[in-house]
């Protein structure tokens, strides 16, 4: 038996909005498998999707064992999804992927080949993107924060069509957190990584889900989750208000002394009032959203809630 057909492939594809393409990707995936003689399961995880996604993938299931369908109770978000499939899965090795076909399942084997050279883990590098201009402003600002708080090398290129193995993907579960971000995760768990070249194609049916507002909401995900960097930004801000304020202080004091007291003065003690006051509220802000989710980690085992699992 050859290592393909004992080793079990994990092809993980978190689902949102797809019913139009969604009998097309789960056909070919599992033909182009075929095709190669691997041995795989296909774990697809309805993130809350609003259209009948979520009745293709009952159908899938019940007609081929190979795929096991699972519902979320609601909208968590791609990385989410994506968590759970990965603590469902059963593979050796475990490969991540859209729904929407803009990664080829014909391209699976070359991931599949560099990871047989004793990586931990391995990304997809396309030979040409084709997501839209926002999408690729947001990957330029999420690769710079990956850089700064993952500690990613600069040589590795991220996506979201990469393979990794059982025991990285262990290593990411057991890093306990509410709001997973799995490449980040992906980049701790893992020592040796690597890129492969593959194709990219366009979408062809619909528009990406990744909205500016998703965009901005992942940058957020990052900065409060898995590092200090607001706080050291206010913190740093407020070091030189604490400065200004007081070399002003020490100005009007003076200033008092040489010329007297002059009724004017008022609007400068209320300009500096609002500044400060303003400032404290947003600092309290953030402390506060590192505080809410703080407490929703540890009130909550789980980040997300499975409304039905089909196999």
């Amino acid at each position: 038996m050859s290592a393909n057909q004992s080793t079990l492939y994990s092809i993980i594809i978190p689902v949102y909005r797809s019913e139009k393409i969604l009998d097309k990707t789960i056909n070919r995936v599992l033909t182009v498998c075929d095709s190669q003689g691997y041995n795989v399961e296909l774990v697809l995880v309805n993130d809350g999707s609003p259209d009948d996604s979520w009745e293709i993938m009952r159908r899938w299931s019940q007609k081929d064992k190979r795929v096991r369908s699972v519902n979320l109770l609601r909208n968590y978000g791609q990385h989410t999804a994506v968590y759970c499939g990965i603590k469902l899965s059963k593979g050796d090795f475990l490969i991540t992927m859209d729904d929407d076909l803009q990664n080829p399942p014909e391209e699976l084997h070359h991931l599949i080949n560099k990871i047989s050279e004793g990586f931990d883990l391995v990304f997809a590098e396309f030979n040409q993107k084709m997501h839209a201009g926002v999408r690729k402003l947001g990957t330029k600002l999420i690769g710079y924060l990956n850089g700064k708080i993952f500690g990613k090398p600069k040589h590795i290129k991220l996506t979201n069509f990469r393979i990794f193995t059982r025991s990285t993907a262990q290593r990411l579960l057991d890093y306990r957190t509410n709001y997973p971000y799995i490449p980040g995760l992906l980049l701790m768990s893992a020592s040796k990584m690597a890129n492969v070249k593959t194709e990219h194609h366009k979408r062809e049916i619909g528009s990406s889900n990744y909205t500016l507002i998703r965009i901005l909401q992942l940058v957020a995900r990052l900065l409060f989750n898995y590092s200090s960097y607001p706080l050291k930004i206010v913190s740093g801000a407020g070091i030189i208000i604490s400065l200004l304020s007081f070399v002003a202080g020490l100005f009007f004091i003076f200033k008092s002394l040489i010329l007297g007291v002059e009724v004017e003065g008022w609007t400068t003690i209320v300009a500096l009032l609002s500044f400060l006051c303003g400032f404290i509220l947003i600092m309290l802000g953030i402390m506060g959203e590192y505080l809410a989710r703080i407490m929703n980690q540890l009130a909550s085992s789980e980040p997300y809630q499975i409304r039905e699992v089909v196999e």
